[in-house]
């Protein structure tokens, strides 16, 4: 192709542009234009591939007929685009017309537990603790009096990331760390992210928010943490009942672990309860002395108590989720229903 050919058409896609352009309705909106111009914007580009066929020495010029080409479609494009957003904006408003809904999020309803639960512990005078996330097999086992044997401790339950390191199981490392940097009396609480080898079910996950208290001073007695975890259930679940059932942990001695009547089915059975009418809040008793010893506290003069507890089940029961796994699916739908 001669260098005059590939101009003559170049022009003759400039005219053709400004006839078709006035015969398209002005109120024709943009992408409706560009589906009326797409055999023309077919021809632009096989005239953009043709210019391989140009002598080399005229290569330039036929760029800049082209390039003039193809700004003049964006132009006439962007000023559709601007004549109709003006015409939209003087548009009279139909005040009959429902208001357009926009959700900005929320805080997750595990979050709304977990925060619920700080407050009602801080006016308690608890204060908040935070520790690392992949812990060592002293801070997350040794320390808190498990056997070398303990079956936790098997890689079928527990996530490890090499030898002596791990994912911790629980946030009682946290207990650990606390107790060894700050004397007696000592009441925090300890929030954070758990992993363990669960199966995904309605009532189970691998990784899974925790939240633990401590209470360590002297005089403390198992009468102190049944009034302070019955006063939590009363102000957390209402007027629910709840129930100590002895258990047993390796870092407390007594234990015990504390029920509250399912929200979900009202305590009838259902799949969140396994058909008993009761979820499992927490896990508490008497600070064990080898783990105050492990620490560096005299269990001669000072006694503790704690808990654990898993605020997703909380959040089941308080919100009559039927599912845990409804919590880690992101579905902006059942969010919005909760979250605030």
């Amino acid at each position: 192709m001669t260098i005059q050919e590939y101009l003559d058409e170049a022009t003759r896609l400039e005219r053709e542009l400004e006839d078709r352009l006035a015969q398209i309705d002005a109120s024709t909106r943009v992408d409706a234009v560009k589906g009326q111009l797409r055999d023309w914007r077919a021809r632009l580009d096989q005239l953009q591939k043709s210019i391989t066929t140009v002598p080399p020495d005229a290569r330039r010029d036929a760029g800049i007929a082209l390039n003039r080409v193809r700004k003049g479609f964006e132009d006439a494009l962007a000023r559709r685009e601007a004549a109709g957003l003006s015409r939209g904006a003087h548009a009279a408003a139909d005040l009959t017309m429902p208001a357009r809904r926009r959700w900005h999020g929320g805080r997750h309803p595990v979050t709304l537990v977990i925060r619920e639960i700080v407050e009602i512990f801080r006016e308690l005078g608890f204060t908040v603790a935070l520790g690392p996330e992949a812990e060592t097999e002293w801070y997350n086992f040794g320390a808190l009096n498990f056997p070398a044997d303990h079956p936790a401790m098997d890689a079928h339950d527990t996530l490890y990331l090499g030898p002596g390191s791990l994912l911790r199981t629980h946030t009682s490392p946290v207990q650990v760390r606390t107790m060894q940097r700050w004397a007696p009396p000592i009441r925090i609480l300890a929030p954070g992210n758990v992993y363990r080898r669960d199966f995904f079910d309605p009532s189970h996950a691998p990784m899974f928010s925790q939240i633990e208290g401590l209470s360590v001073d002297e005089g403390v007695s198992f009468v102190d943490l049944k009034a302070t975890l019955n006063h939590f259930a009363r102000r957390f679940f209402g007027a629910g009942r709840t129930r100590f059932r002895p258990s047993f942990f390796p870092f407390t001695e007594p234990s015990a672990e504390l029920d509250a009547q399912c929200g979900v089915c009202g305590g009838s059975g259902c799949a969140t309860c396994k058909g008993t009418g009761w979820i499992e809040i927490l896990g508490s008793g008497m600070v064990h002395p080898a783990v105050l010893e492990a620490a560096g506290i005299d269990s001669e003069r000072y006694t503790g108590w704690a808990f654990g507890m898993g605020p997703a089940r909380s959040a089941l029961s308080r919100y009559s989720i039927p599912d845990i796994r409804l919590l880690y699916d992101s579905d902006v739908r059942f969010l919005e229903q909760i979250a605030r």
